[in-house]
């Protein structure tokens, strides 16, 4: 027997009204947050920004292909790891078929992460993912993004994340920790390592060949990203995150290793 609560039909039904108006409530406010984003100032990006693609060398205009706009996905992929972040992977199971639908609207749509180009490839062969994947490794571009941090940085013990400052020691007291341990193994690093890397989007619009930074956005930011939580948060036990708070690999995995458990 259930321990949630039940009711009658007209009781669901008045319920389901009276949350119809926060739904609407909250799509309202949505629009209005997308009309604030788009009205935030465009900022110049003079630097040059040396990328590796499939078709070779490639500078962050180039990334356009021949589009006005340009949505990065920072994806958490290391130079050491030896496969993706399971959270950014679940993100991104949704992008090859986003990629037709935002090229009709002028929009590329990449993910950018600082291992090497053939680690990227291997690891979207294995995903069977076909959307474009740049390598930044030697660049610049995580760390002048924020979902990179720098050895100078990581002397220091400030790091900046989100637009905020934060301190490095209290991420390093997780180190030990079985949850934290066990999820960075899933990447083939220790905690440490795993965290030189954060997720992130950056968006880009290109106007008379200069390239300029538009909207970039962190953590929680990038949740509406997330098919799968937006399908979840419709499920009757929501995200499910309380299923095993000690354990993080039994809330999801990456979508081939499911029959592996």
């Amino acid at each position: 027997m259930t321990d949630h609560r039940t009711g009658t039909r007209a009781e669901w039904l008045a319920a389901r009204v009276d949350l119809l108006d926060a739904e609407k409530e909250l799509t309202r406010h949505s629009d209005e947050v997308a009309r604030q984003r788009q009205e935030l100032p465009w900022v110049r990006i003079d630097k040059e920004y040396q990328l590796e693609t499939v078709d070779g060398p490639a500078s962050l205009d180039d990334l356009f292909r021949g589009r006005s706009q340009l949505l990065v996905y920072h994806f958490m992929f290391g130079p050491t790891y030896t496969a993706g972040c399971p959270a950014c992977s679940a993100i991104a199971d949704g992008f090859n078929g986003f990629i037709a639908h935002l090229a009709h609207h002028d929009v590329m749509l990449w993910a950018v992460s600082r291992a090497p180009l053939a680690k990227l490839e291997a690891y979207k062969q294995r995903m069977g993912w076909s959307f474009p994947w740049a390598s930044s490794f030697g660049s610049d571009f995580n760390y002048d993004f924020q979902v990179a941090y720098s050895e100078e940085q990581r002397r220091s013990g400030v790091g900046e994340y989100n637009f905020r400052t934060f301190d490095f020691s209290a991420g390093a007291e997780l180190a030990n920790q079985r949850p934290f341990v066990e999820w960075a193994a899933t990447t083939g690093t220790d905690w440490a390592t795993y965290t030189e890397e954060s997720p992130g989007m950056s968006a880009f619009a290109l106007d008379e060949g200069v390239v300029y930074h538009t909207y970039s956005a962190y953590s929680r930011g990038l949740d509406g990203l997330w098919g799968m939580y937006q399908w979840l948060d419709r499920a009757p036990l929501g995200r499910n995150e309380n299923r095993a708070p000690d354990d993080p690999l039994n809330f999801f995995r990456r979508h081939d290793e499911y029959d592996r458990h």
